[in-house]
């Protein structure tokens, strides 16, 4: 599954207008088709950003430097 780096939520929020405005136009023009693919998008597109904002807010583990047993 591919991760967003939450670098990228500034280019995810300009998708997301860019897609609000071609479903206004599919409204529009009634493309029903269209509409539903967008709206598709948009769900997947929301996913990700949200998965990125939690990643941002979690913090690196330190598991330690492994050393052979004894």
């Amino acid at each position: 599954m591919l991760q967003i780096s939450p670098k990228m939520l500034p280019r995810l929020d300009e998708l997301e207008k860019d897609l609000v405005m071609r479903r206004k136009r599919a409204e529009e023009e009634q493309w029903l088709g269209e509409i539903e693919g967008i709206d598709l998008t948009l769900t997947f597109l929301r996913t990700k950003q949200a998965e990125a904002i939690r990643s941002r807010r979690r913090t690196p583990v330190d598991l330690g430097i492994p050393r052979p047993r004894s």
